[in-house]
């Protein structure tokens, strides 16, 4: 069993930057890729990003692509996104969420999600 804990969700203005931070508790955390999600008001969950277990392989959605960075601190149990340029199409609820497969894009993949930060961008 794993646990997930979001926080650095928050209100910015367009152009500006929050780093999400994800805590993971629970098993042994360097056997889990780990990804973040969004979910916006009214549209379906969809993937942000993700990193492997060692951290080597990241993957982006092409929405994120240059403006996020997705990294993991296997000695603090912790992963972050890292989120610059925002915009207003950025406004969602993020996820982290935890697989013992390999990295992957699909939200059926992951067995374990935290609650949730929420995003606000303002224009």
């Amino acid at each position: 069993q794993v646990q997930l804990v979001e926080s650095g969700g928050g209100l910015v203005q367009a152009g500006g930057s929050l780093r999400l931070s994800c805590a993971a508790s629970g098993r042994a955390f360097r056997g889990y890729a780990m990804a973040w999600f969004r979910q916006a008001p009214g549209k379906e969950r969809e993937f942000v990003a993700a990193v492997s277990r060692s951290g080597i392989t990241t993957n982006f959605a092409a929405s994120v692509k240059g403006r996020f960075t997705i990294s993991r601190d296997n000695a603090k149990n912790t992963v972050y996104l890292q989120m610059n340029g925002l915009i207003p199409e950025d406004t969602a609820v993020y996820y982290c969420a935890a697989t013992a497969n390999a990295i992957s894009n699909t939200g059926g993949t992951y067995d374990y999600w935290g609650q949730g930060t929420q995003v606000t961008v303002s224009s």
